[in-house]
């Protein structure tokens, strides 16, 4: 099928009478059309799109814990996942060791074919998305984010971009305002738990979060003023078929998995006998 049939062809799809609600996991361009198509069949949707979920680390946090998890949530699949982290807002006391073991550790990552059982990062879904990575992390470095490691695509043929930690990012530069869907991190440093958790909520997108403390009072107590479909402590945000999963804002609506995401699709019933 052409890409130029694919709206046609999608609206047709939702329209049929056999298809009573449709539910997509996909970007917000496909997201939007989907929700188009669907109310004007008046059809109900569920929509799980992208993300750009903060990774907040208190001072009192185990920072090697902390950089361990940040890479396996990060680097997952390339960085090519809506629930990966993607925004690391790190506490000023730790914020130099978690930068300079993040990078370190980032560095040492390999890259190659992804058919080889020693590759640990692939390729991106194509060139382009090579290019869009690129640009987002120019534009980044030219207003002053600091490459700490990586930082342009792989040379040689496919499509491969070096795993990249960017520091000193700051909320007016775009990897921190878009979803980078690509093996890129930003760190961006918190003055304290009040200004961790404004940075972290400061997003349109509210997939997942993860807060790193010793205290679980304290990590639950920033978590909370974070806007987000799912609050992790102390743990990588994943998605698990005993609970529910999906986002707010322009990460969609509505849940997968678990009985709330079996109820999307049923109809409640009101039966009254006199």
């Amino acid at each position: 099928m052409d890409e130029a049939e694919v709206a046609t062809v999608t609206a047709g799809l939702i329209d049929n009478p056999a298809i009573a609600a449709v539910t997509l996991t996909g970007s917000e361009r496909a997201g939007m059309a989907v929700a188009a198509a669907a109310g004007t069949a008046l059809k109900k949707t569920v929509l799980e799109l992208g993300g750009s979920d903060p990774f907040v680390v208190l001072e009192d946090a185990d920072v090697d814990l902390a950089v361990e998890m940040a890479v396996r949530s990060r680097f997952l699949n390339g960085g090519q996942s809506c629930l990966a982290a993607k925004r690391f807002i790190v506490a000023e006391p730790v914020a130099d060791a978690f930068t300079q073991r993040f990078g370190d550790a980032v560095a040492e990552l390999r890259t190659g074919d992804p058919a080889d059982p020693r590759t640990q990062i692939g390729p991106l879904a194509g060139r382009d998305q090579v290019e869009r990575i690129k640009q987002l992390v120019d534009d980044s470095v030219a207003a002053g984010a600091r490459v700490v490691t990586g930082g342009a695509p792989l040379a040689g043929p496919g499509s491969f971009f070096t795993p990249t930690v960017l520091a000193d990012v700051t909320p007016e530069m775009a990897v921190f305002r878009e979803e980078t869907f690509g093996p890129v991190a930003a760190v961006i440093r918190a003055a304290d738990d009040e200004e961790a958790a404004r940075l972290a909520d400061d997003t349109a997108f509210g997939l997942g979060a993860s807060v790193w403390s010793a205290d679980i009072d304290r990590a639950l107590a920033v978590g909370h003023r974070i806007t987000s479909g799912a609050l992790f402590v102390n743990a990588v945000v994943a998605s698990d078929p005993r609970l529910p999963f999906g986002g707010t804002g322009r990460s969609g609506y509505g849940r997968e998995l678990s009985q709330e995401g079996i109820r999307e699709f049923t109809n409640v019933r009101t039966t009254w006998i006199g």
